[in-house]
């Protein structure tokens, strides 16, 4: 009697061995095939990338939804290979209804990140590779997930903007549709200068750069452009102590705007220089009471005096 209890007991634990081993089988198989669908969809995305040209967010989005399916399936198998779990589960959808009140309450946050990242990947705001302005930052879009979007930004830090939270935000899109910028550079003259010259210096600089695009080059993108709004120099204030110019001029991506304009700047402070064109600056004029006195006195014949002084702003 007792050598029958012994064998059914060894016989039992040689069937939660194996159980246990099993579990450990599928977890390990279950993290190694999410691994190689992830990276195979990643060679996959580039190599189409390279073909075609195809825009990267949809298929980011399909790869993160892969691993995520590879990885419940794993779930679900070792769920049902674990009597317990499997009775528990099957409790779980007796009850549905309840449950899925109380999942939804909790998982509220994220199932609101899941379904903003779907509207994301349908809708496109912004793509992956799409430089942009979100929440006062400028940046390029790296990844697109189920939860979160990476941006990264212009001093390479990345910005985690949980998807539902980017959704709602207004986003400048440098990139979508058109990736031409029109921007500008402002210099202010000395009233007693030339504009006439100092606005023919300004543009001999900026049609000399490299990164400033030519009208055949804009009229590719948009041929409805004027063809004197390719480079331009307007008078916008006539200020307190400088006549302030803004020139305008166009870029073939916003990535090499704000370098262009800091070099283009340099290129017409020294031209200023050379061609004696003036950029002003605020300066004071100092007026001493006690001068001012001294001249009354003189005038009055007095002998007061005071040690104060005036400051006129000029």
């Amino acid at each position: 009697m007792s050598s029958i209890s012994l064998s059914g007991w060894a016989g039992s634990l040689s069937l939660d061995f194996a159980k246990v081993v099993f579990i450990l089988l599928v977890i390990v198989l279950t993290i190694v095939a999410a691994k190689i669908v992830d990276k195979l969809m990643v060679v996959q995305v580039r190599m189409m990338n390279r073909r075609m040209n195809v825009d990267q967010t949809s298929y980011s989005l399909l790869r993160h939804s892969s691993v995520a399916v590879v990885y419940l399936i794993g779930l679900v198998i070792v769920i049902s290979s674990i009597p317990f779990l499997e009775k528990f589960s099957l409790a779980l959808l007796a009850g549905a209804g309840f449950a899925g009140i109380v999942v939804g309450l909790a998982a509220q946050s994220t199932l609101g990140n899941i379904i903003s990242g779907i509207s994301l990947a349908v809708f496109r705001p912004f793509r992956v590779g799409d430089r942009v302005n979100v929440m006062n930052e400028y940046g390029k879009v790296a990844d697109i997930t189920l939860r979160h979007t990476i941006v990264r930004t212009w001093d390479n830090r990345r910005l985690i903007i949980p998807n539902s939270v980017i959704g709602n935000e207004a986003i400048i899109n440098w990139s979508i549709e058109d990736p031409t910028v029109r921007w500008f550079v402002d210099v202010g003259i000395s009233y007693d200068s030339d504009i006439d010259l100092a606005r023919r210096i300004m543009l001999e600089e900026a049609r000399k750069h490299l990164n400033v695009m030519t009208y055949m080059e804009l009229k590719r993108y948009d041929p409805a452009v004027p063809k004197e709004e390719i480079v331009q120099v307007l008078v916008t204030e006539l200020g307190d102590y400088a006549v302030n110019l803004r020139m305008y001029f166009w870029c073939a991506d916003r990535k090499f705007c704000y370098l262009t304009g800091c070099e283009i700047r340099e290129s017409i402070k020294k031209r200023f220089d050379a061609e004696g064109v003036e950029i002003p600056f605020p300066y004071r004029t100092i007026v001493y009471k006690n001068d001012m006195a001294s001249n009354t006195r003189l005038e009055n014949g007095s002998c007061d005096s005071s040690p104060s002084q005036v400051i006129q702003d000029n």
